[in-house]
């Protein structure tokens, strides 16, 4: 997926309908719930930074005994759960509850659009962002911020259930630094977007 095409979005809309039908997706629910997603988003974005702190800082591995670490694919792991985490707090906070122990991942990336991408609401908070900008080129920032922000959660979602051992080190260390990078800027975004809901 390099980019959200329409047949994407369709497939969205057709599994939010059967969600809606089995109650697997629940809206209109009491708020709650959100803290411990922020909570949790937070923890795992600062583990996710500790673990590339202690895996690329020898000085810290000799002060901590953990000579030799390479925990790489924890860091991709722990950046994705803080990207997850900030997506369930979003929609809890909007009142939409997701009850399912199966694809509770493939539900949540689902919900994160069909709420927030395709009715708009994230190139709104983005286009506001831009509001200073010419009105033309804040919408066309607005709707490619928007683009980005679902589909750096669609690849570290990815990327974290397909991944597979490599033995460059620097593609593993570069793989798990842009990993952080967009877990950090997704976390920022979305506790805008969760400040602005009613």
């Amino acid at each position: 997926m390099k980019h959200l095409d329409d047949k994407k979005l369709k497939h969205v809309e057709y599994r939010i309908k059967q969600y809606f039908t089995s109650r697997v997706i629940q809206t209109k629910q009491p708020k709650k719930n959100v803290e411990f997603f922020l909570i949790n988003a937070n923890n795992s974005l600062m583990s996710a930074k500790a673990l590339f702190d202690l895996s690329t800082n020898k000085d810290f591995q000799s002060y901590t005994h953990y000579e030799g670490l390479k925990g790489f694919l924890w860091v991709i792991n722990a950046s994705y759960y803080s990207m997850f985490y900030m997506v369930r707090a979003l929609l809890a906070a909007k009142g939409v509850l997701i009850k399912s122990d199966l694809s509770v991942h493939s539900v949540t990336f689902d919900a994160l659009i069909y709420f927030f991408y395709l009715n708009g609401n994230l190139e709104k908070h983005f286009f506001e962002i831009y509001a200073d900008a010419q009105e033309e080129a804040s919408e066309l920032l607005g709707k490619r911020k928007a683009d980005e922000i679902v589909l750096d959660y669609y690849f570290e979602k990815d990327k974290r259930s397909t991944f597979t051992y490599e033995t460059n080190e620097h593609a593993m260390q570069s793989k798990a630094k842009t990993s952080l990078d967009r877990a950090i800027k997704f976390q920022r975004e979305i506790r805008k977007l969760i400040k602005k809901l009613p």
